[in-house]
């Protein structure tokens, strides 16, 4: 595995920290006196060769008067592996014939641990050390040999879509497409039904950010039928794509899939979502529902379904970059 990553830095640190110095009419050398740190040093921050630790973040902020604004960029990542873990997962890099169950699990805390961040920040802050892992995990499946080869595949399946999701939501879309076509393969590689139901998802997600309402409902149906997709799944895909065809004008297809996904609510209630997408409830779907009923121009019933999916999200989700859509979708609809 790549060295250890303690933080998660924005990608404008660097340019932000240039910025800053020159604002306040300071040259390197001058900042490096005040701050006691290398000349050399600063300009590899500056440049972007070497990552700040949260203190080095800290201590540069309150020198160039930011304000907490530059020590932001900077967020420590959860300790997920001890030394040992690391250890062990750098031995099965190089020896990928004798990987076992326990780097296998390591390699999902990880993913697990990444994708909880995608709540918290930015895509494009977390893409980095994301890509890293996923690169890793990657060359490891390719030679990986012995019993738990197709666990890894599974994991790994679960990382490229990840990595897909995060360019969606980054609008960098022919990443995402690239990306999202490669966990399509893999998720079929693997069999997995809920894997291969949630990248159709994440791609109609981003049709939607592209605002194209045939895509929308192309993939969000795609994953509404994908085969061993889970009643959770399929409620949210169902209003997804209700969502796409009220915005062509279909209203009857619009509401035969909304009926089709309050049917499914009774029996989604009683399951627990997959830990693929564990931010799943059946509250978590009123907000594609309030997108659907907002574009049937039913104003009310869609400002309210926004309101009590939004109030649904537990806190650490709160406030993630994928509820913006639908903030911005309440505010107009109740501005």
């Amino acid at each position: 595995m790549p060295a250890r990553i303690r933080t998660v830095v924005d990608p404008r640190f660097p340019a932000e920290l240039g910025r800053l110095r020159r604002a306040h009419g300071m040259s390197l050398r001058d900042l490096a006196r005040r701050a006691f740190y290398g000349k050399s040093y600063l300009h590899d921050l500056e440049s972007g060769r070497t990552r700040p630790t949260l203190d080095v973040a800290h201590q540069l902020d309150e020198l160039l008067h930011a304000g907490g604004s530059l020590a932001a960029m900077v967020t420590a990542l959860p300790t997920v592996t001890t030394p040992d873990d690391d250890e062990r997962l750098a031995y099965v890099s190089a020896e990928p014939t004798r990987l076992d169950g326990t780097s296998v699990r390591l390699l999902a805390d990880v993913l697990a641990a990444q994708r909880r961040l995608d709540d918290v920040l930015p895509a494009p802050v977390t893409l980095p050390a994301v890509l890293a892992h996923w690169h890793t995990a990657q060359q490891l499946a390719r030679h990986a040999a012995g019993s738990h080869a197709t666990e890894l595949h599974y994991v790994v399946a679960e990382w490229t879509q990840f990595v897909g999701w995060l360019y969606a939501e980054a609008r960098n879309d022919a990443e995402a497409v690239r990306v999202l076509t490669e966990a399509a393969a893999q998720a079929d590689a693997v069999d997995s039904g809920p894997l291969a139901a949630q990248v159709e998802n994440f791609r109609g997600y981003l049709e939607r950010q592209r605002g194209n309402a045939r895509g929308i409902v192309r993939h969000f149906i795609a994953a509404y039928h994908t085969p061993g997709a889970t009643a959770l799944q399929r409620v949210g895909d169902a209003v997804q794509a209700a969502h796409g065809y009220a915005l062509l004008g279909d209203r009857t297809a619009a509401g035969r899939l909304l009926a089709e996904a309050s049917d499914l609510t009774t029996v989604a209630e009683s399951q627990q979502a997959p830990a693929l997408a564990y931010w799943l409830t059946p509250t978590f779907s009123r907000m594609g529902l309030g997108l659907a009923y907002l574009a049937l121009g039913d104003v009310v019933a869609g400002a309210d379904n926004l309101r009590a999916g939004l109030a649904g999200l537990p806190a650490d989700q709160a406030r993630a970059e994928w509820t913006q859509e639908y903030r911005q979708a309440l505010a107009v609809a109740t501005g």
